[in-house]
């Protein structure tokens, strides 16, 4: 399973590791007692290399066994959401809900837009998004927090740069046996007929489903699908995941401690990144990075940037463990 894979990488690095630990002890043996010069000034380079050796794989080694996130192979339900700066702030939302679709594209995850409000002009107030694949929250957990866009909006004629936010919420999914949920007492499940776009092909069965998580106040609402049960099969989805992450934020405050290991607070309203399109630039304000690559970016091209706080997450992790040594 999912575990033995984790294990191989582990026991190859190992046996690296002792090899070369093996190695090494020979050449400084062959360096120790060798009475031709030659022959020593061999050995001792062979040791300078193995040594070399000997650290990368220690390093790789604790890398590997690094506490991983017991989320990190799962599916994501992600949420975004405009956030100040009106239409503008809209269109910048529509333009990330854009950029993880061709994110999730370029992977091959499969991604599924679950529900989306527009504005006119082809905003997004908000937007969720289903993303599996093999483990995409381990790559995706980092877009959590407020995204902040500075930029001239096309509708501006004196062309003074404009600064607007969207909000993105990564949650990863729960399956349905981590969640329990009393359907009969816990929920409250409304359905209505769905508002359609003005007029034309209005819905004339109840299709919209609304459903209220009545210990938590929890409401998720769906009217996307023809089908009452498709709308109500994606809302309990959410729904789940929503209160799996609910759970999870509030084991993550009781194990405060255990925070520092993560890329930021992880709180929601921490502006994690601007994106500054005169400039071309985009900012990752937990691991000062910064790349001029903002066009690749919006399409997607958001490997250089995971790839970054992946490792630096890993190094607060290891930071954290030798420090409790």
């Amino acid at each position: 399973g999912k575990g033995l894979a984790r294990l191989e990488p582990v026991v190859a690095a190992f046996r690296e590791l002792s090899a070369t630990r093996e190695e090494l002890a020979g050449a400084r043996e062959l360096r120790d007692s060798e009475s031709d010069a030659e022959l020593r000034a061999m050995a001792q380079e062979e040791i300078a290399r193995l040594e070399a050796d000997e650290v990368r794989l220690t390093e790789e080694l604790k890398v590997l066994l690094l506490p991983r996130d017991p989320n990190d192979e799962r599916n994501v339900i992600m949420e975004i959401r405009a956030g100040a700066g009106g239409e503008e702030a809209a269109l910048f939302a529509g333009e990330l809900l854009r950029m993880y679709l061709r994110y999730a594209e370029r992977h091959r995850y499969g991604a599924e837009v679950m529900s989306l409000n527009e504005t006119g002009i082809g905003g997004v107030k908000e937007a969720i998004v289903d993303i599996a694949g093999d483990g995409a929250y381990s790559r995706l957990k980092f877009e959590g927090g407020v995204h902040r866009v500075q930029r001239i909006p096309a509708t501006e004629s004196s062309g003074r740069i404009h600064t607007s936010t969207a909000t993105v919420i990564v949650m990863p999914e729960a399956d349905e046996v981590e969640i329990e949920i009393d359907e009969e007492r816990e929920l409250r499940i409304e359905v209505k007929r769905a508002s359609g776009p003005g007029g034309q092909s209005v819905n004339t069965t109840d299709s919209a489903v609304r459903i209220t998580h009545i210990p938590t106040g929890v409401v998720v609402s769906q009217q996307d699908e023809k089908s009452q049960h498709k709308n109500r099969a994606k809302a309990m989805k959410i729904l789940r995941a929503r209160l799996y992450d609910a759970e999870r934020q509030r084991l993550d405050a009781e194990r405060a401690a255990a925070r520092k290991g993560q890329v930021g607070s992880g709180d929601r309203s921490d502006r994690i990144r601007t994106y500054n399109f005169p400039q071309g630039r985009l900012t990752d304000h937990r691991i000062n990075l910064t790349l001029y690559k903002l066009v690749a970016i919006m399409e997607g091209d958001l490997g250089d940037v995971i790839d970054a706080l992946q490792a630096f997450e890993a190094a607060q992790q290891l930071a954290a463990l030798e420090n409790s040594a």
